[in-house]
């Protein structure tokens, strides 16, 4: 039998307890799998006193000092499941320019600063896995990097958070209100207790940026990705969803654009029922993938939890593990494409648009020419009165969303319009 491969362990969370609790349980088949054994070193963490639930492992090896850890000669591997940006971005550049190899789940740090990390892993012929980073167990970004890396992707759009699936989901089934839903969210333990990350979108934006860098090879970061969160979503916009035969979805959405540039959004938006992604219900996570050559693809399952991300890192431990015994490393990062990523603005999209209006005539002909004045064409516009107001839902064709934006703007300003009850996106028509 080989020596072991030394593994140190940033974090004892959720996720990091459940890393330990898999690599005793399937010890064995782990070393089969591998051809040595997984030892645990070391395992930083905040507090050393509190209660880890009789984990199996030596509480000696606890330790609140993750930097000193790091930098033992006796590490081949770094696990890092602690999350944010600093201090992680200095332990997994410390790992990785000594030639560590480096196994992290830290979506955060990925999409504001996976260059840094990259360059890290380069200068010291290290190994940089991080599946456990977008969609928990589903495996999506080796098949993005290693079996796709064959063919062109020209679209990635995905359902990456599970609180906000749960919440539009829920709105979906019971009529329910954000906040009634967000609570249920939080009852059943779906969502935070500060849930903003969630929410308004800044977690799937990370995993946005990560998807888009691997699919198009370019670097794309957090800052890159245009957001929008679910908190405006109503149970009016739901229902009037369910009435164009859509259901809404948050959704990440990374294109290759046809003037040879990327664009990548989260948003929520309106689908078709009939679309694959729209009966992604729960907290489930899937990501439909489109290439020229393979066609459409969809990956599903659980996105998040202490046992599927762990099962993520697992698979990335073996992997790096294996590369190590046989002093080899993977590919190095594809991002040799470097394409532009376009503003929201220059992004061709349709907008669902209802309208509280005065119920008189020759209100549809200017709200219409609005739409005229931007170059906008409407696809289909329906109209239900109410006393001496009158509810106009439009649906437009593609547009550039500047220019949807815009018209959107000079609705606002005329006086028969009451208010602008919602604006939605539609996509996968």
């Amino acid at each position: 039998m080989k020596e072991p491969v030394k593994v140190a362990l940033l974090g004892c969370g959720n996720v990091g307890a459940e890393v330990v609790r898999l690599l005793h349980e399937q010890a064995d088949d782990l070393t089969a799998r591998i051809g040595a054994p997984i030892e645990i070193v070391g395992v930083a963490v905040r507090r050393l006193g509190r209660d880890r639930g009789g984990l199996p492992v030596d509480s000696s090896i606890f330790t609140t000092d993750a930097l000193g850890l790091v930098k033992r000669d006796d590490v081949d591997v770094v696990v890092e499941v602690v999350g944010g940006i600093e201090p992680a971005r200095t332990w997994l550049v410390e790992a990785l320019s000594a030639g560590k190899s480096v196994v992290t789940a830290n979506k955060a740090l990925l999409a504001e600063d996976g260059g840094t990390l990259h360059d890290a892993a380069a200068r010291g012929s290290a190994d940089l896995y991080y599946e456990a980073a977008v969609a928990g167990a589903i495996p999506l970004l080796r098949p993005l990097r290693e079996s796709l890396h064959g063919d062109r992707i020209t679209r990635v759009t995905g359902i990456v958070n599970g609180t906000t699936n749960f919440i539009l989901s829920s709105m979906d089934a019971t009529g329910a209100g954000f906040g009634e839903a967000l609570e249920e969210a939080t009852t059943l333990g779906y969502a935070e207790a500060d849930p903003t990350a969630d929410v308004e979108g800044f977690d799937a934006a990370a995993k946005a940026a990560i998807l888009a860098s691997l699919a198009f090879h370019t670097r794309v970061g957090a800052a890159d990705v245009y957001r929008e969160g679910i908190t405006e979503v109503s149970a009016a916009d739901v229902a009037s969803a369910k009435a164009m035969g859509c259901t809404i979805k948050l959704l990440c959405i990374a294109t290759r654009t046809g003037d040879g540039g990327v664009s990548v959004r989260v948003h929520p938006a309106m689908i078709p029922r009939t679309h694959p992604l729209a009966g992604v219900g729960d907290a489930f996570n899937a990501v439909f993938v489109e290439a020229e050559a393979a066609g459409q693809l969809m990956f599903y399952g659980r996105g998040a939890g202490g046992a599927p991300t762990a099962s993520a890192v697992l698979g990335d431990l073996v992997a790096v593990a294996r590369n190590r015994l046989a002093k080899t490393r993977a590919a190095s990062e594809s991002a040799y494409a470097d394409l532009p990523v376009r503003s929201m603005g220059e992004v061709r999209t349709r907008y669902h648009i209802s309208l509280d209006v005065a119920d008189r005539a020759g209100v549809l002909a200017a709200v219409a020419g609005v739409f005229a004045k931007h170059d906008v064409s409407i696809a289909t516009v329906n109209q239900s009165g109410r006393g001496n107001d009158a509810i106009l839902v439009i649906v437009t064709h593609s547009a550039p969303d500047a220019a949807l934006a815009a018209t959107v703007e000079e609705l606002r300003s005329l006086d028969i319009v009451r208010s602008i009850a919602s604006v939605l996106r539609v996509e996968g028509e």
